[in-house]
């Protein structure tokens, strides 16, 4: 009996540990423009992220959730979009090939990917590479609402990977998640 209490108390204080040992996940966003040659590297902790979003409150944002309104695409198509998608098996989606440009939207390995690649400009591409369970947390507010703090918590628990990759001739933006303090 004495050993077996000696196990429990062994493996709740090893567990105990490990959660204290996670280290934080950070939100990195690095632009950089070719024509001016500027940068703006941002390197914010995602649990300070989840803290300041309820506080802005600007335009379409407020409370840590945005509202989706416009004139091409209402909230109700962008939720729709996003729960077949979450519902939806992996595999390609879209995949569309033209003179101009090649567009790609999928689901693998649990993430919603997003890739275009524009034939006129070399270097231009958008990457989008977002994990399902962050598009989970940002369905889980009201109808014309996207939960931004809810998916910005999933990121926690996401792994180390790239989201965003935008380059554009000379400007190049990119946003990515990991446990480092400082971008690279």
């Amino acid at each position: 009996m004495r050993r077996a209490w000696l196990g429990v108390i062994v493996l709740l204080f090893a567990a105990t540990a490990a959660m204290a040992a996670t280290p934080e996940r950070w939100i990195h966003v690095r632009v950089e423009s070719g024509h001016d040659g500027g940068s703006v590297r941002v390197n914010v902790p995602l649990s300070f992220a989840e803290k300041i979003l309820p506080t802005i409150d600007h335009g379409n944002l407020h409370h840590g959730r945005i509202r989706i309104s416009g004139r091409d695409m209402d909230s109700a198509d962008i939720r729709a979009i996003l729960e077949a998608v979450k519902t939806a098996p992996e595999g390609d989606f879209v995949t569309v090939q033209s003179h101009d440009s090649d567009v790609r939207v999928a689901k693998a390995k649990g993430n919603l990917l997003v890739h275009v690649r524009d034939h006129a400009n070399r270097e231009g591409r958008v990457e989008i590479q977002i994990p399902m369970k962050v598009v989970e947390a940002l369905l889980s507010s009201d109808t014309d609402e996207l939960n931004l703090v809810a998916a910005i918590h999933a990121l926690q628990e996401a792994g180390e990977d790239m989201i965003i990759v935008v380059k554009d001739g000379t400007d190049h933006v990119r946003v990515w998640i990991d446990t480092r303090s400082e971008s690279e």
